[in-house]
């Protein structure tokens, strides 16, 4: 079979392509461990992945942040002149929404953990301090947002991926290895 060779096109940043990857493998593991440990009976387990789903939280909106920084001072590279504008401005707001997501979902864990009256101790090293007061309502309201956003986001993953799938094995435009490291 004679598959199209892709158009050369603009790539990401190297530490643009390291972020991107290292936050979407954190964030594969930490929503089926979520799931994982939700539903345990209360146990050392149960607390230790708490612990463990919190640190990698934590560190995911902190690389998130990074990540934004970068997208800030380094403008991304554009997509080929042949996707439809519509396209180019779906991509756009699937980004924000990502972004938004990727930021917003670390925050209402660490509010639930406060609310909740449990510290997050990043790493088991840094106690950060409570977002909010011990409160069993709100902490009760920021696990559904919590969840809410979770599945938002897995929703969003799931179509950003499909598109990147589509433009590589049927479009063949290139799209998706402007994400990819390059390999000589």
């Amino acid at each position: 079979m004679n598959v199209p060779t892709p158009p050369r096109t603009a790539r990401y940043t190297l530490p643009a392509q390291v972020l991107h990857w290292l936050i979407a493998l954190l964030i594969f593991g930490l929503f089926p461990l979520g799931l994982y440990m939700h539903d345990l009976p209360l146990s050392v387990l149960k607390i230790e992945l708490y612990a463990w789903h919190k640190w990698f939280g934590i560190t995911v909106l902190l690389l998130v942040v990074l990540r934004i920084l970068w997208r800030v001072t380094h403008r991304p590279p554009p997509l080929p002149d042949h996707i439809a504008r519509w396209q180019q401005g779906a991509a756009a707001l699937m980004h924000e929404l990502l972004y938004l997501l990727m930021v917003f979902i670390p925050l209402t864990g660490w509010a639930l953990s406060s609310a909740a009256g449990v510290p997050v101790v990043w790493w088991g090293v840094w106690k950060l301090p409570s977002l909010l007061p011990a409160n069993k309502d709100a902490a009760h309201l920021l696990a559904l947002v919590h969840a809410t956003l979770n599945y938002t986001l897995a929703a969003l993953v799931a179509a950003h991926v499909a598109a990147a799938i589509k433009h590589q094995f049927i479009d063949h435009d290139g799209v998706l290895s402007r994400m990819l490291p390059k390999i000589k």
